[in-house]
């Protein structure tokens, strides 16, 4: 038997676990480079204003999901679902999930030092981000190569796999049967949102969402409208769009009834629970849409499963390399924040 280990490190954002953490987890987001690029102390001192001045309307949001995130919980059912599709797939490695939370418990360091206790020969680095951004995974990479030196592969992205797809249509397809198959729905993918800036730098994300709804699209049937929007803008600055909420605004000028489906999140957290299941159905309901109904996150669903499992089985036969789902660069050249470098 084999005796290489390898530890599947998760990568995702975090969430505060109580009230209590609130504060200290909305300043770990704002303090780090890739959200806030301003050199300290500056930033420091702006991720310091904007946890105190956020925390109570944060608080209360968390308040609405039992008082703290839901995020870990999910991740660790992820986890386990992935260590059964592994052993089952790969009889000759011993392989353990690690969840690496980025701004709280547990850290990216924790989860360093657990996998090098645990005994592990390499590591596979795995974002729970579909998408590629310098914002997520970028972030999230960066801060692992600071706590390990353990060999590792890393999995960029896997916006648009088969399986991927597939486990977001089925949720929106059984959303809709569910409903009662209402007739001529609206499909809005809303993703997060990110500083028009950001993009404008070479970040490829938005392109990224775009291959995850085109693949997605192909699902589903022909003649469903599909729309991208984005959620969760924070602050003055230009972000991408639509945003969710102005699509919501022009369903209901349409007189059109909306599915939306989390296409960038794998995991029920704030912005699923909240942001999409309260807000957003407040207004709908508001604008006397026909229906507005909620497609889930992925979660542990056996679809997403496999395709978390198929691109670290791609991985595991590459030690060393950096791989997207199909093995190579698959952002054109014009995103030069591909990690992939600037070369197609």
């Amino acid at each position: 038997m084999s005796s290489r280990r390898v530890a599947i490190i998760l990568f995702n954002l975090g969430g505060p676990d109580k009230q209590e953490s609130v504060r200290p987890f909305l300043f770990n987001l704002f303090n780090d480079k890739a959200i806030i690029s301003a050199p300290q102390p500056v930033r420091f001192l702006i991720a310091q204003l904007i946890s105190r001045t956020r925390e109570r309307l944060a608080k209360a949001n968390y308040a609405l999901m039992g008082g703290g995130s839901p995020i870990l919980p999910e991740t660790v059912k992820q986890a386990d679902a992935l260590e059964t599709a592994m052993a089952k797939r790969v009889n000759n490695v011993t392989f353990k999930c690690f969840p690496a939370m980025r701004y709280w418990k547990p850290f990216t360091k924790g989860a360093a030092q657990a996998a090098e206790a645990w005994g592990a020969t390499d590591a596979i680095l795995l974002p729970l981000y579909p998408q590629f951004s310098t914002t997520t995974a970028g972030s999230s990479l960066k801060e692992w190569r600071r706590h390990s030196d353990l060999p590792c592969s890393t999995i960029c992205c896997y916006p648009a796999g088969e399986a991927f797809a597939e486990a977001h249509a089925d949720a929106i397809l059984k959303t809709w049967r569910e409903a009662g198959s209402p007739a001529k729905p609206r499909v809005l993918f809303s993703a997060h949102g990110l500083p028009q800036r950001v993009i404008d730098a070479g970040d490829p994300y938005q392109w990224q969402v775009e291959q995850s709804v085109a693949a997605v699209k192909k699902l589903l049937p022909a003649d469903w409208e599909t729309r991208v929007c984005y959620q969760s803008r924070v602050g003055p600055l230009k972000w991408i769009g639509p945003s969710t909420e102005e699509e919501i605004h022009a369903a209901g000028k349409d007189g059109a009834g909306v599915i939306v489906s989390p296409i960038a999140f794998v995991s029920e957290h704030v912005e699923t629970l909240v942001e999409l299941d309260i807000e957003y159905a407040q207004l709908a309901k508001s604008l006397n849409l026909p229906f507005y109904l909620r497609a889930p996150a992925p979660g542990a669903a056996p679809r997403f499963i496999d395709a978390l499992a198929h691109v670290v089985e791609r991985a595991l036969a590459c030690p060393g390399k950096m791989q997207s789902e199909n093995g190579g660069r698959l952002c054109p050249a014009a995103w030069g924040q591909c990690p992939q470098g600037n070369t197609r």
